[in-house]
């Protein structure tokens, strides 16, 4: 069973630095766009231009299944959930 999580989207970053492994699932649905995939790499930010913390996703969509790159940072404002799944156990972060 899932455990669901409520925080605010800027707390987005601190969870993914802190709990997203290479190799966890993660399915991020922000502004009209969901994007499921099994995490490659995060790269963190960069001290000299800013450029926030970025998440290399291998898509595993039946009709995309490319590999992109979400840079947190940029979307921050308009994410609507997160689904972490990590070993077995599935997390659910609703976003307010």
């Amino acid at each position: 069973m899932a455990k669901e999580i409520k925080m605010e989207p800027e707390d987005a970053i601190d969870y993914v630095r802190k709990n997203v492994e290479v190799g966890d699932i993660l399915e991020i649905s922000y502004n009209r766009i969901y994007s499921p995939g099994e995490v490659l790499g995060i790269t963190e930010e960069d001290p000299e231009t800013g450029e926030g913390l970025t998440i290399s996703l291998q898509l595993n969509g039946e009709m995309l299944t490319d590999v992109v790159d979400i840079d947190l940072k940029n979307i921050v404002d308009e994410l609507i959930e997160m689904r972490h799944i990590h070993e077995d156990e599935e997390i659910v972060i609703e976003f307010y």
